[in-house]
């Protein structure tokens, strides 16, 4: 439910609160996106996190958890480098999650 008045979409969002989840834990990647190119109302696709994700928005001054609840994974996902871009696909079968753990 989209509650904030921030810029994301569901990719964005569970890759953010995977990251969250997985905060300082080596060895895994997530990769949440749209086939179609497009996540909401933005140009990427979804966003890939790690444990390392969160840590470093920490040291930048962020606070994931006020990006979550605001909806505003997107720009949590810029400040960060995060975001998956592939442009329009023209191809809408579904989202992928993959994970891959070392």
């Amino acid at each position: 439910t989209v509650r904030g008045k921030g810029l994301g979409g569901r990719n964005t969002e569970m890759a953010l609160a995977f990251a969250m989840a997985i905060e300082g834990t080596s060895g895994i990647t997530f990769l949440s996106a749209g086939t179609d190119g497009t996540d909401g109302p933005t140009d990427a696709a979804g966003a890939a996190a790690d444990g390392k994700t969160i840590p470093k928005a920490r040291t930048l001054g962020l606070d994931p958890k006020a990006y979550l609840d605001n909806n505003d994974s997107y720009r949590f996902f810029e400040k960060t480098g995060g975001l998956f871009k592939t442009g329009p696909t023209g191809t809408n079968v579904m989202d992928l999650q993959i994970i891959l753990i070392e």
